[in-house]
């Protein structure tokens, strides 16, 4: 079966992999309405490195999706979308997938894309990348000639096409001589439309408009991650601006042309303002927090459902959001293919006495309890500080380590680290569905840290049936029973979810907002 172009629309109700084609929405491709100046856009956390492969941190994603490129994204509706690919021969089996690489395709390095490049890359990416656990699967890999790239499994997946569309943390193409690189020492080379012009840690990024760039002409626009691109600016200077007034300012003056993040506190005001524009993403933001099972008093599976009985999710939201939230007792948004509200008794309970108890039972005697955040985020620094508060209010010796975004995300990775409670949110992990966001808590390497990395036996039986269940109610079902063990065994405690509001200057045209920002098809208004 060949996938040759637009979307390959997994046809979920019976596991079986198909294609269907976008009609045109125009005659022409999009073309630039300017092309020159710099976008200065303001992010709200720091950036340690631009390691798409090595890192699960959005402020990563912010900056490299604009650098790299994948052979299969994901278009606007979270779908897989051919990229690098041209196409794709799908095995009657699902055993093996061939992959012809569209040509023409040049690195930043000016050096043309071939199949050794695209081998390279993806044996990088089982050595260290974050999500390496989507090439478990595969037996070898193939390179017949430097157009075709072949992926031979060990068993059948039909849903493997899915799984190797993620954008979270993406199997980005790469020069074959980087592939050795450490994690987070990659040189930024890639495929897109920008690349890398100057880092300045701490500071800002700047990318430039690669000439060498070549659109893909299957498409008419921007698609997700895919689609038609074009960098219609000289420069875009992503700037580190963890502040939140400093980041409203900057836009009000003009310093900065977008932004990804405004407080709620600001946005009535912002919006009467006609040199700006409010861009709302209803459903962004999944606010989470997860334990370390590797560290007392966490390794307890009675302490950890005492803590789960502690904290009311009201106050940590308000706290959280000023007020812009909504309660979600599920892993994914209402709606969605695999919202499921079980296991939900066990969220937002609130409950002192039976708190008490299950102390008790967990033989606590006030040994210090680690909440790790950053105030990079406010988000996460209020929802910890609140926290803490509620955990205190019942007896449990909770204290605050706050550190940076990246030094807090790399050492929630490690499970030897002197961390009991990790806060984040869920952004792309919820919005790709529901076996890209069991593969966060599935080995080989789950967020919760286990001991060994090793999931729970149960856990990963229903993640197997989620992935490659032959029916979408046998899946649907194995993810409602997922979902409940993960709250049962406290793997992860969801607090509700919020909106995103980004914003630009009215003379920026053609920003869409979505998960990460476009900074390709989009120009100044003359």
């Amino acid at each position: 079966m060949r996938l040759t172009r637009g979307t390959l629309c997994l046809v979920l109700l019976s596991g079986v992999a198909g294609a269907s084609i976008h009609p045109a929405t125009a005659a022409q491709p999009f073309q630039c309405g300017h092309k020159g100046g710099d976008f200065t856009y303001g992010l709200e956390a720091d950036v340690a490195g631009l390691d798409m492969q090595a890192s699960a941190a959005a402020s990563t994603r912010d900056i490299a999706m604009n650098i790299y490129e994948t052979l299969v994204t994901r278009d606007e509706h979270m779908k897989p979308l051919l990229q690098l690919a041209q196409s794709v021969d799908t095995d009657p089996d699902y055993k093996a997938f061939t992959f012809h690489l569209r040509q023409g395709v040049h690195f930043h390095n000016g050096k043309p894309m071939t199949s050794d490049d695209v081998l390279a890359s993806f044996q990088r990416y089982q050595r260290v990348g974050v999500d390496r656990s989507i090439l478990a699967p595969v037996d070898h890999y193939e390179t017949p000639d430097a157009a075709t790239f072949r992926i031979v499994l060990k068993e059948a997946r039909p849903t493997f096409l899915e799984s190797m569309s993620s954008i979270t943390v993406p199997i980005v193409i790469i020069p074959k001589e980087n592939a050795n690189a450490l994690p987070q020492q990659l040189p930024a080379v890639g495929t897109g439309p920008y690349q890398l012009d100057r880092f300045v840690p701490d500071s800002y990024v700047r990318l430039k408009r690669f000439d060498g760039y070549t659109p893909d002409p299957r498409y008419t626009d921007e698609d997700g991650f895919g689609g038609y691109k074009q960098a219609c600016l000289d420069t875009v200077t992503f700037r580190m601006v963890p502040e939140p007034g400093a980041r409203v300012a900057g836009l009000e003056t003009g310093e900065l042309q977008g932004v990804e993040d405004v407080p709620t506190i600001a946005q009535k005001r912002l919006a009467t303002n006609p040199a700006i524009h409010l861009l709302k993403l209803d459903n962004f933001w999944l606010n989470v927090m997860y334990p370390n099972w590797s560290a007392p008093p966490t390794d307890n599976l009675k302490f950890r459902r005492a803590v789960q009985a502690a904290v009311g999710f009201a106050d940590i939201m308000q706290a959280a959001s000023d007020g812009a939230w909504k309660p979600n007792p599920s892993l994914q948004y209402p709606g969605s293919t695999y919202y499921t509200e079980a296991g939900k008794e066990l969220l937002d309970q609130h409950d002192p006495a039976k708190v008490k108890e299950l102390l008790k039972e967990a033989g606590y005697h006030g040994e210090k309890v680690v909440l790790l955040t950053n105030k990079d985020y406010p988000t996460l620094y209020n929802s910890a500080l609140v926290t803490a508060q509620q955990l205190q209010a019942v007896g449990i010796n909770a204290q605050l380590l706050v550190l940076d975004w990246p030094s807090a995300l790399q050492m929630s990775m490690k499970g030897s680290a002197p961390w009991n409670f990790f806060f984040t949110g869920w952004i792309t992990y919820v919005a790709q569905g529901g076996m890209q966001t069991l593969r966060t808590m599935a080995s080989p390497a789950p967020v919760y840290t286990p001991p060994g990395g090793t999931a729970p036996p149960e856990f990963m039986k229903d993640f197997e049936e989620v992935s490659n269940g032959t029916t979408l109610p046998a899946r649907q079902a194995a993810f409602a029973d997922a979902q409940k063990l993960a709250f049962e065994d406290v793997m992860v405690i969801p607090f509700g979810v919020m909106p995103k509001v980004q914003a630009v200057r009215a003379n920026v045209e053609h920003y869409i907002p979505f998960y990460n920002p476009r900074m390709y098809n989009v120009w100044f208004k003359q």
